[in-house]
């Protein structure tokens, strides 16, 4: 069903007496069936922000509704002429100014975009929880349900964050709605969305229970990996420093072999000293 809605308002003051602004409106809505087959048409007036009258026309019926203080009498007169105006040019000008208008903008009007969702949770290192979020995005048109459910029941509205309707760059749209829970929480959550774009309602259901096993699986290879890398790193300096030993070792045993080579050597050279000395002093005395 599409629908057309024309406002009209009329602003009218009375600068004599001085009184207030009076504002006076005007709401006409006409509908389409199926795209082609006319629908009915509502008009309502309202004066001072109070709906005072209401007509709608279907099927060549005619309906009058009055709020404000006015008589049978007084009104039954104008009913006919309402009728035949509404009937003759009112009428057929909404239905065709309807569907010129879904002519010009057919492709954006069939345009149907299915949303993409997504159902995560994310530890929460404040309260020590978690975040639940579903995020629907990319969806058109605009209007579109999501709703999250705990076991299988609504969750209320005051425990929700977020949940407006925002738009995407590409002429889309995106919503998202978010929920707060304790890390001992064992329900189940469900993300619900419907939409134009979706033969049947789309449900995600996410355990939190198992997102705790998880985490605790997640922590548990985190460890593991640390005392590997630990026990890697003291194996690999242990390993690195043995060379290091070995050449300290040899260089100390080369230096002490070097000195008491050297010690021989001064010996020598200190007893060929001494026996030149002597021959020296024999000959003197020969």
């Amino acid at each position: 069903m599409d629908r057309i809605i024309v406002l009209l308002v009329l602003l009218t003051t009375s600068a004599s007496n001085g009184r207030p602004l009076e504002v006076y409106q005007t709401l006409v809505v006409c509908e389409l069936l199926d795209r082609d087959k006319p629908g009915k048409m509502i008009i309502k007036d309202a004066a001072g922000g109070c709906t005072t009258d209401e007509l709608c026309y279907f099927n060549s019926n005619f309906t009058y509704t009055v709020t404000v203080n006015i008589t049978q009498e007084v009104l039954k007169p104008h009913l006919e002429d309402f009728k035949q105006k509404y009937e003759i040019f009112y009428y057929p000008v909404c239905i065709d100014t309807l569907k010129n208008y879904l002519k010009k903008r057919q492709n954006e009007v069939n345009r149907k975009d299915k949303p993409e969702v997504k159902f995560i949770q994310k530890a929460n290192s404040d309260s020590g929880g978690s975040r639940l979020s579903c995020l629907a995005t990319g969806f058109y048109p605009r209007h579109i349900n999501l709703t999250l459910f705990r076991d299988e029941q609504p969750v209320s509205d005051h425990e929700i964050t977020a949940g407006d309707l925002l738009p995407n760059d590409d002429g889309t749209y995106q919503m998202r709605k978010s929920l707060e829970i304790s890390a001992a929480d064992k329900h189940t959550y469900t993300c619900s969305v419907t939409h134009l774009s979706l033969d049947n309602k789309l449900d995600i259901t996410l355990e939190t229970e198992s997102f705790n096993s998880v985490i605790l699986l997640v922590l548990i290879v985190l460890v593991v990996l640390v005392l590997v890398f630990g026990i890697g790193a003291i194996i690999y300096k242990c390993r690195t420093r043995k060379p290091d030993s070995v050449r300290i070792g040899y260089s100390a045993a080369s230096t002490s072999k070097e000195q008491e080579t050297a010690t021989n050597n001064d010996l020598k050279l200190h007893g060929s000293t001494s026996s030149n000395n002597e021959k020296m002093s024999s000959d003197r005395s020969l």
